[in-house]
């Protein structure tokens, strides 16, 4: 590929405008590379984002290292299509690694990209319009600016409502909508819902926040009733023993601590629930349970058994939901930088099951693990917290 290289080497400049490397080889790798220039401290980097599955990955590099990382990309992609301020380029790669580039002149000038590396980022809640409960839960000042200690909690507000709004398609807007959002705390969350489906969409909603500290619960109903918002009530009360409702539309689930993130799940199977938005925390119980042979070196670390244990947790999680009718993805919530809480698993009801028993079998007897809530999906538990 050492025409390839010298093309990168070349064009990888100011007047770089965008790449993309895709139609891979194999499956299960990335299945797409966008290439784009910006600026850091007035020197020239290249950031690639790699998308694999449902996650896209960020490196920022210098030239000459994006170069080397673009060619390793390559060799497992079948094209490469950049474009720079004079030149279109179209490379392909044979199933020999013959590599062939085909070029032309720009006909019509190219719109460049911006260098900027922290683009102000459009935000679902923007700056500069006060929101009521953001201003009395301490994140916005009344004259609608972020406070600067609290921003971290603002982007993940607006990160939440990203995901809200990606599901909406999926909601009937014909009717009143029930929303339940299990062991909701403070209610930063409950609130954003509320606000932005029912005064920004316009849906008609109700939202139930339940959690088992009554002076949250009385704080948040003051609020709800300050703001006028009819619709939205919170109720002290335990996941596994709550029926207030037959049907729910979507069931959220945020921070709720180890099992009982298992109990509002299988809540919101049992309710046929059309979307599951939630963020586990606090996953002890595969942790206790997990034992392999095979990965015995590996699991002595108790840091890193851990780790493994909460995401074998997560996974498993979204195995049971998928066998139960759910597409399921699992996706980064809000940036490692801020929080080691950071998964959040969206499941919607398709109603197509995945015959997955005997691989989720397999894994548990692997494993030496029993999850809670493949339990409770299987009715060999409880319905207790």
């Amino acid at each position: 590929m050492e025409n390839l290289r010298v093309l990168l080497q070349e064009n990888l400049n100011i007047d770089f405008v965008s790449a993309v490397l895709s139609n891979p080889r194999t499956k299960g790798n990335a299945v797409k590379v966008k290439v784009r220039p910006l600026m850091k401290k007035d020197t020239l980097f290249f950031q690639l984002e790699t998308f694999r599955g449902n996650q896209a990955f960020h490196k920022n590099l210098e030239p000459s290292q994006a170069v080397e990382e673009l060619l390793v990309c390559m060799e497992d992609m079948r094209q490469l299509q950049m474009e720079t301020k004079s030149q279109s380029y179209t490379v392909l790669v044979s199933k020999k690694g013959k590599v062939t580039v085909k070029k032309k002149a720009q006909t019509k000038p190219v719109k460049m990209v911006s260098l900027v590396h922290n683009r102000k980022k459009h935000y679902i809640l923007e700056e500069g319009r006060a929101v009521p409960f953001l201003v009395d839960l301490g994140v916005m000042t009344k004259e609608g600016k972020i406070i600067h200690s609290r921003f971290d909690k603002f982007r993940q507000i607006n990160r939440f409502l990203e995901f809200v709004e990606d599901v909406l398609p999926e909601l009937p807007k014909d009717r009143e909508l029930t929303i339940l959002d299990f062991g909701c705390g403070k209610s930063y969350l409950t609130f954003a819902m509320y606000y932005y489906l029912h005064e920004l969409k316009g849906y008609d909603i109700c939202i139930i926040g339940l959690d088992l500290k009554s002076e949250v619960i009385r704080h948040c109903n003051a609020l709800s009733e300050r703001y006028g918002y009819e619709k939205l009530k919170f109720l002290e009360g335990n996941i596994a023993d709550y029926t207030g409702v037959d049907a729910v539309d979507m069931v959220v689930t945020l921070h709720a601590c180890d099992t009982a993130t298992d109990f509002a799940l299988a809540k919101a199977v049992g309710w046929n629930a059309k979307v599951i938005l939630s963020v586990p925390c606090c996953q002890h119980e595969v942790n206790g349970q997990i034992a392999s042979d095979v990965l015995a070196p590996v699991l002595e670390y108790g840091l890193i058994k851990e780790r493994m244990a909460a995401l074998v947790t997560d996974a498993m999680r979204a195995q049971y939901l998928e066998r139960e009718g759910y597409r399921t993805q699992i996706l980064e919530f809000i940036d490692m930088e801020h929080t080691p809480k950071n998964i959040l698993i969206r499941a919607v009801k398709t109603g197509k099951r995945r015959e997955n028993h005997e691989a989720v079998r397999a894994c548990e007897e692997a494993l030496h693990i029993s999850p809670m809530l493949g339990k409770l999906l299987n009715g060999t538990e409880e319905n207790r917290s």
